[in-house]
């Protein structure tokens, strides 16, 4: 069975993946979710100081640390981008990278620039307000986040709310440095929750700039798991099964 190392998105620590990684452990998988500095357990790491290079380096410390191979590397929303730099430093480390709702960036891209303007400047604004460190955790109303929400309990929003952690700022506006072209080689894989496959399909075809290092990719594929943003809460099962069947693919 495979190395599974799952890396959450924003907010959020390891305790995010317990829902997947149940059942990936009870297929036969060693499943490691990690928590990032600055967040959850380790939140007094942070938040000043810590960027999108700090991330990525973590997680290469944990997996050389360890001497994981031949490892299956999961990203969710921003912890996808984490992922993806962790690939173009230890390629020869990871058997297949998946996005979970995310995707890879472009060298020298980062996650701030995938928001549109206006979103940008009102990220600014809470940034600003809350002491210029960190993204202020979200409210999590489904009422006025319809989409990306869906499929969530009211208790899973008041965990959401609960559990979260400001998110350090330089994680966002850090850009992503990639220098390594063998991270081609790792067989990509993107799990699309929020968006049709078909619309990933046309983005990647069309040569999307947000898609460019997807189609790069010398072995790609498209899984769906219809849901909102947060398919660990919304469908863990249904995304425990995708997982596993990209690790034994």
């Amino acid at each position: 069975m495979a190395t599974i190392v799952l890396i959450p998105g924003f907010w959020l620590g390891a305790w995010a993946w317990d829902r997947v990684a149940e059942p990936l452990r009870a297929a036969g998988h060693d499943v490691v979710p990690v928590t990032l500095p600055g967040l959850a357990e380790r939140a007094g790491e942070g938040p000043q100081g810590i960027d999108q290079d700090a991330h990525i380096q973590a997680v290469v410390d944990l997996i050389e640390k360890d001497d994981l191979r031949d490892v299956v590397l999961a990203g969710h929303s921003g912890g996808g981008i984490t992922a993806y730099g962790v690939v173009d430093r230890i390629p020869e480390r990871i058997a297949r990278i998946v996005f979970v709702d995310s995707g890879p960036l472009a060298d020298g891209t980062a996650h701030i620039d995938t928001a549109e303007p206006e979103e940008q400047e009102d990220i600014r604004r809470q940034v600003e307000e809350s002491g210029g460190a960190a993204i202020p955790v979200p409210p999590f109303d489904a009422q006025a986040d319809p989409v990306n929400l869906a499929g969530l309990s009211d208790a899973d929003l008041a965990l959401l709310r609960e559990r979260g952690t400001p998110q350090p700022w330089g994680v966002s506006t850090g850009p992503l440095r990639l220098t390594n072209p063998a991270r081609y080689d790792v067989p990509s894989h993107l799990v699309a929750s929020t968006f049709p496959l078909e619309v990933v399909e046309q983005m990647t075809a069309a040569g999307h700039p947000f898609f460019a290092e997807f189609a790069a990719a010398r072995t790609r594929s498209v899984h769906a798991v219809p849901t909102g943003h947060w398919p660990m809460f919304s469908e863990p099962a249904r995304l425990a099964e995708v997982l596993d069947g990209i690790a034994r693919s």
